[in-house]
Protein backbone atom coordinates (compact mmCIF):
# COMPACT_ATOMS: atom_id res chain seq x y z
CA UNK A 1 0.00 0.00 0.00
CA UNK A 2 0.88 3.66 -0.68
CA UNK A 3 1.88 5.94 2.53
CA UNK A 4 -1.50 8.21 1.68
CA UNK A 5 -3.33 5.06 1.76
CA UNK A 6 -1.76 3.36 5.32
CA UNK A 7 -2.42 6.98 7.11
CA UNK A 8 -5.60 8.43 7.76
CA UNK A 9 -6.97 11.18 10.30
CA UNK A 10 -8.13 10.74 13.72
CA UNK A 11 -9.22 12.68 16.43
CA UNK A 12 -7.36 13.67 19.95
CA UNK A 13 -8.85 15.27 22.62
CA UNK A 14 -6.46 17.73 24.10
CA UNK A 15 -6.17 18.96 27.96
CA UNK A 16 -8.39 22.21 28.39
CA UNK A 17 -6.79 25.41 26.52
CA UNK A 18 -4.28 23.13 25.14
CA UNK A 19 -4.42 22.91 21.99
CA UNK A 20 -1.71 24.65 20.50
CA UNK A 21 0.71 23.18 22.87
CA UNK A 22 -0.83 19.24 22.26
CA UNK A 23 -0.61 20.57 18.19
CA UNK A 24 3.60 21.51 18.92
CA UNK A 25 4.10 18.27 20.52
CA UNK A 26 2.50 15.76 18.27
CA UNK A 27 4.70 17.88 15.28
CA UNK A 28 7.70 17.48 17.09
CA UNK A 29 6.80 13.75 17.41
CA UNK A 30 6.42 13.88 13.33
CA UNK A 31 2.81 14.11 13.55
CA UNK A 32 0.41 16.12 10.99
CA UNK A 33 -1.73 17.84 12.69
CA UNK A 34 -5.01 19.82 11.69
CA UNK A 35 -6.26 22.18 14.13
CA UNK A 36 -9.16 24.25 11.97
CA UNK A 37 -9.21 27.78 14.31
CA UNK A 38 -11.79 31.11 13.59
CA UNK A 39 -11.75 34.54 14.05
CA UNK A 40 -13.52 35.02 17.71
CA UNK A 41 -14.81 38.07 18.51
CA UNK A 42 -14.06 39.48 22.23
CA UNK A 43 -15.16 42.12 24.31
CA UNK A 44 -13.08 43.17 27.09
CA UNK A 45 -12.52 46.12 29.02
CA UNK A 46 -14.64 47.74 26.85
CA UNK A 47 -12.34 47.00 23.80
CA UNK A 48 -13.39 44.36 21.12
CA UNK A 49 -10.99 42.61 19.20
CA UNK A 50 -10.75 39.37 16.78
CA UNK A 51 -8.55 36.76 18.12
CA UNK A 52 -7.82 33.22 16.69
CA UNK A 53 -9.74 30.36 18.63
CA UNK A 54 -10.09 26.76 17.89
CA UNK A 55 -13.20 25.94 16.25
CA UNK A 56 -13.66 22.42 18.30
CA UNK A 57 -12.74 23.65 21.80
CA UNK A 58 -10.35 20.78 23.47
CA UNK A 59 -10.00 18.92 19.61
CA UNK A 60 -8.32 18.71 17.00
CA UNK A 61 -7.24 16.16 13.99
CA UNK A 62 -3.72 13.96 14.01
CA UNK A 63 -3.03 11.87 10.83
CA UNK A 64 -1.09 8.72 11.85
CA UNK A 65 0.41 6.22 9.67
CA UNK A 66 -0.82 3.05 11.30
CA UNK A 67 2.30 0.86 9.44
CA UNK A 68 4.82 2.87 10.47
CA UNK A 69 4.03 5.55 13.19
CA UNK A 70 3.63 4.61 17.12
CA UNK A 71 -0.04 5.92 17.45
CA UNK A 72 -0.24 5.13 21.39
CA UNK A 73 2.73 7.31 22.11
CA UNK A 74 0.24 10.34 21.66
CA UNK A 75 -1.94 9.36 24.17
CA UNK A 76 1.53 10.16 26.95
CA UNK A 77 1.92 13.60 25.10
CA UNK A 78 2.08 17.14 27.14
CA UNK A 79 -1.43 18.65 26.30
CA UNK A 80 -3.38 15.35 25.28
CA UNK A 81 -5.72 14.58 26.82
CA UNK A 82 -6.30 11.02 24.87
CA UNK A 83 -7.19 9.93 21.25
CA UNK A 84 -10.44 9.47 20.91
CA UNK A 85 -11.18 5.40 20.14
CA UNK A 86 -13.46 3.31 19.00
CA UNK A 87 -13.29 0.45 21.22
CA UNK A 88 -9.56 -0.57 21.26
CA UNK A 89 -8.67 1.22 18.27
CA UNK A 90 -8.50 5.66 17.17
CA UNK A 91 -11.58 6.36 15.41
CA UNK A 92 -11.09 7.59 11.94
CA UNK A 93 -12.15 10.82 10.20
CA UNK A 94 -13.19 10.82 6.95
CA UNK A 95 -10.92 12.55 3.97
CA UNK A 96 -14.06 14.74 3.35
CA UNK A 97 -14.46 16.00 6.79
CA UNK A 98 -11.58 17.92 6.91
CA UNK A 99 -11.76 18.80 2.95
CA UNK A 100 -15.07 20.58 3.65
CA UNK A 101 -13.20 22.50 6.47
CA UNK A 102 -9.89 23.24 4.87
CA UNK A 103 -12.80 24.80 1.93
CA UNK A 104 -14.38 27.20 3.57
CA UNK A 105 -10.89 28.45 5.43
CA UNK A 106 -9.99 31.89 4.36
CA UNK A 107 -6.64 33.37 2.72
CA UNK A 108 -5.31 33.31 6.29
CA UNK A 109 -6.34 30.13 7.29
CA UNK A 110 -9.32 30.72 9.53
CA UNK A 111 -12.40 28.84 9.04
CA UNK A 112 -15.37 31.18 7.87
CA UNK A 113 -18.57 30.73 9.75
CA UNK A 114 -21.98 31.57 8.06
CA UNK A 115 -23.68 34.66 9.68
CA UNK A 116 -27.54 33.47 9.59
CA UNK A 117 -29.50 35.35 12.14
CA UNK A 118 -30.35 32.81 14.67
CA UNK A 119 -34.30 34.41 14.85
CA UNK A 120 -37.17 34.61 12.60
CA UNK A 121 -38.59 37.91 11.88
CA UNK A 122 -40.86 39.18 14.42
CA UNK A 123 -39.87 36.56 16.91
CA UNK A 124 -39.99 36.87 20.61
CA UNK A 125 -36.54 37.35 22.33
CA UNK A 126 -35.40 38.02 25.28
CA UNK A 127 -32.17 40.60 26.37
CA UNK A 128 -29.36 38.47 28.52
CA UNK A 129 -27.39 41.28 29.61
CA UNK A 130 -26.53 45.10 29.26
CA UNK A 131 -28.44 48.05 30.37
CA UNK A 132 -32.05 46.08 28.61
CA UNK A 133 -31.52 43.18 30.45
CA UNK A 134 -34.35 40.97 31.30
CA UNK A 135 -36.62 42.85 28.87
CA UNK A 136 -38.38 40.88 25.75
CA UNK A 137 -39.07 42.59 22.60
CA UNK A 138 -39.39 41.33 18.98
CA UNK A 139 -36.41 40.38 16.23
CA UNK A 140 -36.11 42.60 13.72
CA UNK A 141 -33.37 42.00 11.35
CA UNK A 142 -29.42 41.97 11.38
CA UNK A 143 -27.75 45.58 12.17
CA UNK A 144 -24.33 44.46 10.96
CA UNK A 145 -22.07 41.18 11.34
CA UNK A 146 -22.21 40.91 14.63
CA UNK A 147 -25.15 43.13 15.64
CA UNK A 148 -29.39 42.10 15.74
CA UNK A 149 -31.80 44.83 16.06
CA UNK A 150 -34.63 44.13 18.13
CA UNK A 151 -37.92 46.64 19.04
CA UNK A 152 -38.38 46.96 22.95
CA UNK A 153 -41.40 48.32 24.22
CA UNK A 154 -40.32 51.06 26.06
CA UNK A 155 -42.59 54.54 27.51
CA UNK A 156 -45.35 52.81 25.84
CA UNK A 157 -43.70 52.02 22.37
CA UNK A 158 -41.43 50.50 20.06
CA UNK A 159 -38.15 51.51 20.27
CA UNK A 160 -35.32 50.35 17.45
CA UNK A 161 -32.34 48.81 19.51
CA UNK A 162 -28.96 47.50 18.12
CA UNK A 163 -27.34 44.75 20.80
CA UNK A 164 -24.87 42.00 20.26
CA UNK A 165 -26.34 38.81 19.49
CA UNK A 166 -24.68 37.08 22.26
CA UNK A 167 -26.90 39.30 24.61
CA UNK A 168 -30.17 37.91 23.04
CA UNK A 169 -31.82 34.70 23.36
CA UNK A 170 -35.22 33.13 21.98
CA UNK A 171 -37.69 33.78 24.89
Amino acid sequence: MSEQMESAWFVVQTQVNAEAKAARNLVQQGFEIYLPRYLKRRSHARKIEQIAAPLFPRYLFVRIDMATQRWRAIQSTFGVSHLVLNGTDPARVGQQVLGLLKAREDDSGFVKLDRKPKFALGEKVRVLAGAFAENFGLFDGLADRDRVAILLDLLGRKVRVSLEAEMVAAA
